[in-house]
């Protein structure tokens, strides 16, 4: 079979790294479905791309697509084939439609009856004549996050295009978007290249781009990042302190990485380590470097895009940026300590939260009132409930520095750092730090009590108010980041021994908000949305950690408001799954639960009506087994609920082999469904078995 390499490459002006990631991955699906849906074949696919290009590199496409077989429904047999079996003008005229004979039809039987079916063979078409219509609709339907519109031009894009190259083999492919005509042609690094570059075929395409300094392939230009900054960081007797997110962005603002090594005076390492280093990552994108122990050196990397050439020169312009911005950042700190955290608190009243829900002042004070409110339901006292209070009362104070003004990067970081500096307790300068965590998914979480009390109230705060004034999160519009706050309480929840219920706290703060006037909507309404809003949360979060989608649902089926003890119960339902007896035990359960529900009332069931030996056993070993299980239950011990209820198995199974529940004697069989009925309610302390799809 004939095959050949396809190479799609958009050029475009300076792409925002952050869009790279995405756009190549977007690339790569379409591609490989288009490709897929019209029966081009080939052994691999690749996506590369730098802020000027967007490739697709296709590896031994077939010449020719994938002949096919289609099922043509026609028209049903009744009026195909008239009483005596002769076909109609309709059977002749459908066959000859497709272009085929009556005697190549058959009849298929349907739900809705008997039909005439066509099976008609296409043989697919060349590449070359597919290729031109698939590519040019490939690339005008990429979408983006923000896109641009040029000229006169109607498509848009990420940024303008300015050059396409489509080829199959040595063949140009013709395509045409926003008035640019596909050819051969492409480019190399802005400003180490002169001139267009030809590419022949597509297997020439990245050494070509190299010889003019452009490493097309993002995981190269990784790999070289991190081999340079590595090696200068070990001449100067340390290590770089890597930050995932802000390589991959480095990755996707060069086309051509060339290493370096600067420094800064020793000066400001007598600044916090974040106060450095939030200006060298945020502001200029270098790479810190610590000593073997951790502790930061007066040392960045940063990477050139462009050669070694004049290196020396780029060194001394990046210093004296950095050095600009540490003067400024030492100047904010030795200034913001002038002014203690209690002192601003009230600065807080001139600066708004939110339009309609008052200043951060009074976000301030709610936030205390719910976190002294949690305190108690946890019944902590002191020295604790100061903590909180004071935690609380400073927690946004340090919003009104110039540093976070400057550095925005550093709330909560410099509240922190002032407040050990003005005196305050350090679990409450921590939990001034912590009440901001998990600020992204994976992030750390709060320690403290003070962190994880205030944190909790700080985010619920948050969600009851904007969902009380109409702010609710849709599809991806989410502005106020409400969606990862609930995921960061539901977090907390889900790693702290905390016994709270999540509906008693969404009431009291809407209590809160009622009272201050600033509740727009119903307010039993709103809480029934943050309620569900945080079911789907609590839902995603398990099935992060591992656990069984049907193993959430069966426990969130019984309750989901105490988020602490969901996490227990799914521990002790996904411990259960392991063991070989579980599909039987759930079996025995869902006989259990469909009757229970026809029990006519909520009466316990009587012992003197109880009349065959399986019924009055079970019953016996009902009423041995309740104390142990509340027992468990109480102390939370949801393994050893099940573990007990475990016991019951035999005595289930013998009684719906030898009792028949539904007979006629009205009295015996209300008790028999009542006995049912309790022992479903004590499963049901920990799930819903029934909603188990899988044993």
């Amino acid at each position: 079979m004939v095959v050949q390499d396809l190479l799609l490459e958009i050029g475009t002006e300076e792409i925002p790294a952050r869009f790279i990631p995405s756009s190549l991955s977007q690339l790569r699906d379409k591609g490989r479905e288009m490709l897929q849906e019209v029966g081009l074949h080939f052994s691999s696919l690749r996506v590369v791309g730098t802020p000027r290009r967007l490739a697709l590199h296709v590896l031994a496409l077939t010449a020719r697509a994938a002949d096919k077989e289609r099922e043509i429904k026609g028209p049903p047999k009744n009026i195909a084939f008239d009483s005596a079996g002769n076909p109609t003008k309709a059977a002749l005229g459908f066959a000859r439609s497709q272009g085929i004979s009556l005697s190549d039809t058959v009849i298929k039987e349907l739900e809705e009856g008997e039909y005439l079916f066509a099976f008609v063979r296409e043989e697919g078409r060349p590449a070359k004549e597919i290729l031109p219509q698939l590519l040019q609709d490939l690339v005008r339907g990429l979408s983006f996050p923000t896109t641009m519109r040029w000229g006169d031009k109607e498509q848009r894009f990420i940024r303008p295009i300015h050059w396409l190259v489509a080829l199959l083999g040595e063949d140009i492919i013709p395509i045409s978007v926003a008035g640019v005509e596909s050819n051969r042609q492409t480019y190399g690094h802005r400003f180490l290249s002169k001139g267009p570059i030809i590419i022949s075929r597509p297997d020439e395409y990245y050494e070509k781009l190299r010889g003019h300094y452009v490493i097309v392939d993002p995981q190269e230009r990784e790999r070289l990042i991190v081999e340079q900054s590595e090696g200068l960081a070990r001449a100067e007797g340390g290590r770089v302190l890597w930050d995932k997110e802000l390589l991959e962005e480095v990755v996707n603002l060069v086309e051509y990485p060339t290493g370096l090594v600067g420094s800064f005076a020793d000066e400001y390492l007598q600044l916090p380590t974040e106060v450095v280093i939030t200006p060298m990552k945020e502001h200029q994108r270098y790479f810190p470097v610590v000593d073997p122990t951790g502790e930061l050196l007066a040392r960045f990397i940063t990477i050139r895009n462009g050669t070694s050439e004049n290196i020396d020169i780029v060194r001394v312009g990046n210093e004296k940026v950095l050095q600009a911005r540490l003067e400024d950042a030492k100047f904010f700190y030795e200034e913001d300590q002038k002014v203690s955290l209690s002192d601003r608190v009230g600065r807080l009243k001139d600066i708004a939260f939110l339009k309609g829900l008052g200043s951060l002042y009074d976000k301030v004070e709610r936030v205390r009132d719910l976190a002294r409110y949690i305190v108690g339901e946890l019944g902590l006292d002191e020295p604790i409930y100061s903590l909180v209070d004071r935690t609380a009362s400073l927690s946004k104070a340090d919003l009104t520095t110039n540093m976070v003004n400057e550095f925005s990067e550093l709330e909560g970081v410099m509240g922190r750092e002032y407040a050990l500096l003005g005196g305050e307790n350090p679990v409450v300068a921590q939990g001034i730090y912590e009440h901001y965590l998990p600020r992204f998914a994976g992030d750390e979480l709060p320690q403290t009590m003070a962190g994880i009390v205030v944190s909790i109230a700080d985010k619920l705060d948050s969600i009851c108010g904007c969902f009380g004034i109409g702010i609710i999160p849709s599809g991806s519009a989410d502005p106020y980041a409400l969606r990862r706050q609930a995921s960061g309480v539901v977090n907390i929840l889900l790693s702290s021994d905390l016994n709270l219920r999540l509906s008693n706290l969404v009431e009291y703060v809407l209590a809160i908000y009622q009272g201050q006037n600033l509740l727009k909507r119903d307010r039993q309404e709103v809480a029934a949305q943050v309620l569900d809003f945080f079911v789907a949360r609590i839902r995603h979060a398990c099935r992060h950690r591992g656990a069984a989608y049907d193993s959430i649902e069966a426990v969130l089926a019984v309750d989901y408001d105490n988020v602490a003890r969901v996490w227990d119960r799914l521990e002790a339902v996904e411990a259960m799954r392991r063991k070989p007896e579980f599909a039987s035990l759930v079996a025995m359960y869902n006989r259990v639960h469909n009757l229970a529900h026809k029990a006519p009332s909520t009466e316990a069931s009587s012992p003197h009506l109880l009349r065959e030996p399986a019924e009055k056993a079970l019953y016996q070993q009902y009423k041995k087994v309740l104390p142990r299980v509340k027992n468990a239950l109480r102390q939370w011990d949801y393994k050893s609920a099940l573990a007990e209820l475990l016991v019951l198995h035999a005595g289930i199974d013998t009684f719906f082999a030898e009792v028949l529940v539904m007979v006629e004697d009205e009295e015996l069989k209300k008790n028999r469904l009542a006995l049912l009925r309790e022992l479903d309610q004590i499963f049901l302390a920990v799930a819903d078995f029934s909603k188990i799809v899988s044993a």
